[in-house]
């Protein structure tokens, strides 16, 4: 089964063929990162416009890199939500054009579902059941994933994803833009416990980011000049380590309250080396062991949106021309 993923729900213009869930054939990402590095963030509005400047490039190279056209694919599937509505509905509506005028079967897939999915296109796959920690710029969630489309949310953040403060951290220290980028960079030359920054929520599952970006801001203020060099290097180790061991912690607890022993970290700050150092040392001490996708992998991507879309047409879940964009989707009790 050859389908062909489009990905558009937040800044990555995005489209790849997969072959029956596992073989990627293709993967073409078209980043906005330039259009919204003087904001320090996604300005929806610029995102949709160069979405529209995009996608059709992108559909065009991921099927020629796939050597395919498009009577070749046996389905499309496409991104729903949650995400920015403006920027979904330009992947929506692309995708429901080349149905309608192709006749190729159409199924929205929720991008969160897509990230755990991702996992599946590596050579060593987990088996369910897993726990999946969702952790990028607009989610961060634990699931315990008993298989395709059957997940429980185990927690939660309450106010900023994680992905979310390393952005708002790199704009009060003036280090760039994408955050967790920069305060990866910026944290390797520096002293993860220089700065006692606080983990908020120890006693449950859940997650809060806001009093650590707080935290910060009134660390940068007591100082009453602009941070040294090496002070801000020593203030991204000491913040990014805080969120890489809270994010860890509560991942590890979540694997024992549901007796897993495999855990999936999947989304863009999955990317980040320090939480991938954490987990795997922390679970290794706990005979737990962790799956992570490779890099190109953890950012918005379609290939992870066109595994989930084989499994769900392999059982003969389809959508009509009524789908629309959906800025929130919950992933657990999601029924069709």
């Amino acid at each position: 089964m050859l389908i062909l993923g489009i990905e558009s729900s937040c800044d990555e213009t995005a489209a790849a063929v997969v072959r029956n869930g596992t073989e990627l054939l293709s993967n073409v990402i078209a980043s906005q990162v330039k259009a919204h590095e003087p904001y320090g963030g996604v300005v929806p509005e610029i995102a949709s416009r160069k979405h529209i400047e995009a996608i059709i490039p992108v559909i065009i190279q991921s099927l020629e890199d796939a050597k395919i056209s498009i009577s070749d694919l046996d389905g499309i599937a496409v991104t729903k939500g949650p995400g920015l509505v403006g920027s979904l509905l330009i992947g929506l509506s692309t995708a429901k054009a080349i149905a309608f005028a192709s006749g190729l079967p159409l199924v929205g897939v929720n991008h969160l579902e897509g990230h755990i999915a991702a996992i599946f296109l590596t050579a060593n796959p987990p088996e369910f059941p897993f726990v999946a920690l969702v952790v990028s710029g607009g989610h961060t969630a634990i699931y315990v994933a008993r298989g395709f489309r059957d997940f429980t949310l185990l927690g939660q953040t309450r106010d900023d994803a994680a992905g979310e403060a390393f952005d708002k951290a790199a704009n009060l220290l003036g280090i760039g833009y994408p955050g967790g980028v920069a305060i990866e960079r910026m944290a390797s030359g520096g002293d993860p416990r220089a700065y006692a920054f606080p983990r908020a929520m120890q006693n449950s599952l859940d997650f809060s980011f806001s009093g650590l970006k707080t935290s910060l801001l009134t660390k940068i203020k007591s100082m009453e000049r602009r941070p040294s060099s090496q002070e801000i290097r020593d203030l991204a180790a000491s913040y990014q380590e805080a969120i890489c061991d809270v994010l860890t912690e509560k991942t590890i607890r979540a694997a024992h309250h549901v007796s897993a022993k495999r855990i999936v970290i999947c989304g863009g700050v999955a990317a980040n080396n320090r939480l991938r150092e954490l987990m795997n040392q922390r679970a290794a001490s706990d005979g737990i062991m962790v799956f992570i996708p490779p890099a190109v992998l953890c950012t918005d991507n379609a290939a992870m949106i066109a595994v989930v879309g084989t499994h769900m047409l392999q059982a003969g879940i389809q959508d009509d021309l009524s789908l629309n964009a959906l800025s929130r989707i919950p992933l657990s009790g999601e029924n069709r």
